[in-house]
């Protein structure tokens, strides 16, 4: 056993959780900003039929998650300054197009014959919505609120190259004075994070999947 290391995570053990508090914090409030716009946006995406419109919002949202990371932070720089804010900025496009593609698959997936009995019961068009098409969709939306997290949980690293904080701060923090012991630390926890958030979303995803397909249309009434 690595007493050092032990000694070491001891001792820095309040830098440590500060720097892991900073990247739930940032990783969380990016994948729900990007779950609140996307999702409202896929939904609509699905029953729009002008094609070339949601051709363009997809161009758009795979456009902005193709741009470098270190190159969008520095465009965002001199619009949002250093720090938090733009660093969750950046966070949030990057979160769009999973989670806004997986909403339209899953919306446009639903059995149209189910939304015929829908119409041939009454049902307006809400709660079609709430009642048929949103439970049937939430599978879908939860994988990709899931590999969004995952994602984010990792670009979020370089978070602390404008001032944000996060486990990227010890890793970079320790390349700079050749301290391998804060490298390890903020690239495991970093690792053990993601893997938590894939597994506690999994479940949730699989409950979820569980629910939708003992929710016959007429146990929705």
């Amino acid at each position: 056993m690595n007493w050092g290391y032990i000694d070491f995570i001891v001792n820095r053990q309040g830098d440590i959780l500060r720097a892991l508090q900073q990247h739930i914090v940032i990783s969380a409030i990016s994948v729900l900003l990007g779950a609140v716009v996307a999702i409202p946006i896929g939904i609509w995406l699905a029953g729009n039929r002008i094609s070339w419109i949601n051709g363009l919002v997809f161009a758009i949202a795979n456009i902005l998650q193709t741009i470098p990371s270190l190159a969008l932070l520095a465009i965002l720089i001199p619009i949002l300054g250093v720090g938090r804010t733009p660093a969750i900025f950046a966070l949030f496009l990057y979160s769009l197009m999973p989670i806004l593609r997986n909403t339209y698959t899953g919306f446009r997936s639903v059995d149209p014959n189910l939304l015929e009995a829908a119409n041939g019961m009454g049902y307006s068009k809400s709660q079609r919505l709430l009642k048929i098409q949103m439970p049937l969709s939430v599978p879908y939306i939860m994988s990709g609120i899931r590999v969004t997290t995952v994602y984010v949980i990792s670009w979020a690293t370089l978070a602390t190259l404008i001032g944000a904080g996060g486990l990227g701060q010890l890793i970079f923090a320790g390349m700079g004075t050749n301290k391998k012991e804060l490298i390890i630390t903020g690239a495991v926890l970093a690792v053990i994070l993601a893997l938590a958030a894939d597994f506690i979303l999994s479940m949730a995803e699989k409950w979820a999947t569980a629910k939708a397909r003992t929710r016959p249309i007429s146990n929705t009434a």
